[in-house]
């Protein structure tokens, strides 16, 4: 199986200074955006010119703190053609996986599996 990596997802206390900092000073500009206000968040992807990789800022409504260094960090992404083949796989060799997900209102179309340290990587169908 082939795996492309996809985007880095960080969670952000304000969205529009993150914004600003992602954009001016990396110069990244954002690709899309999505709200989910019932839920309480939304989703900005911003990519270098090539939009070969992106980085996901994550901004829940109303966080109560900061964010740990750390804790701030959610996961990173990668796609794959067979999706339900490969979180069998996975399965397999033995490594913690979700149940496939989708967000609001989506079909599911992605899970995460957990690495020897803990960390989350999605696993998101490669579209056709």
């Amino acid at each position: 199986m082939n795996y492309k990596m996809l985007h880095t997802c960080i969670r952000v206390m304000d969205l529009e200074k993150s914004l600003k900092f992602y954009k001016e000073a990396l110069g990244l500009v954002e690709t899309r955006r999505s709200d989910f206000p019932e839920d309480e968040f939304t989703l900005v992807f911003l990519a270098d010119e090539t939009g070969n990789y992106e980085v996901e800022l994550t901004y829940n409504y109303n966080p109560e703190k900061p964010y740990t260094i750390g804790d701030g960090f959610s996961h990173m992404a990668f796609n794959v053609e067979d999706l339900e083949g490969s979180r069998e796989r996975h399965k397999e060799m033995g490594y913690e996986v979700t149940e496939l997900m989708g967000l609001p209102g989506e079909k599911p179309r992605y899970y995460f599996v957990t690495d020897p340290d803990g960390y989350d990587v999605e696993i998101i169908r490669a579209k056709k």
